[in-house]
């Protein structure tokens, strides 16, 4: 158990961080067998500030994992975050990425 009190849950070949995420993923099969949704990625990473160097030390790039990236038959796209609770860290990076990325949406379930 996380020390957020999610289990790991399995479907199909993929493992989710909760069960919560799971049963997301599957209504979003569901969606897709009716062709609402064109596709699902799962895990997309956003780059939200670049790896830098300064004074010698290496810094690396700040990243953002969502759980999906939908994209849907009228051609919109969303990116959807299932969370059962928002950390400080969550928080920050919800801001950057809405700053760099205007154009996507950004679902929190």
């Amino acid at each position: 158990m996380s020390k957020y009190y999610s289990r790991k849950a399995a479907f199909g070949k993929y493992v989710f961080d909760s069960r919560k995420e799971r049963d997301y993923y599957v209504t979003l099969l569901a969606q897709q067998r009716i062709g609402e949704i064109k596709s699902i990625e799962l895990q997309p990473v956003f780059e939200l500030q670049p790896g830098f160097t300064k004074n010698g030390k290496r810094y690396r790039p700040i990243t953002y994992r969502a759980d999906f990236r939908v994209r849907y038959k009228d051609g919109h796209e969303a990116i959807i975050d299932v969370k059962g609770y928002k950390t400080k860290v969550f928080r920050l990076k919800q801001k950057l990425f809405e700053y760099k990325f205007p154009g996507k949406e950004l679902i929190i379930v």
